[in-house]
């Protein structure tokens, strides 16, 4: 899934950048406003890409992952039912 996510925000930044060129390296010869529409399509990709490359899939198990803190993670097993109280 990973891997996946990751080609499709480079697909989408691709698309971005070549709005961006073609805008202003070739439309822009025929029309300005045309030109400057593109590139606030291009402009609002970005953030969608983002969203697309750091959501999680129902495969992934990022829930379950200790912390690094042997406390907290005993308190978080104990609230979950994996381990009992000492």
């Amino acid at each position: 899934m990973y891997a996946r996510r990751r080609h499709t925000y480079f697909a989408m930044m691709g698309v971005c950048i070549t709005l961006f060129v073609l805008a202003w390296g070739v439309v822009r010869i025929w029309s300005v406003p045309v030109a400057v529409g593109m590139c606030l399509v291009a402009m609002l990709i970005p953030p969608f890409a983002a969203m697309v490359a750091n959501r999680r899939g129902p495969d992934d198990r990022w829930w379950d992952d200790p912390s690094g803190d042997p406390k907290s993670d005993e308190w978080w097993d104990e609230l979950d039912g994996r381990k009992g109280p000492r």
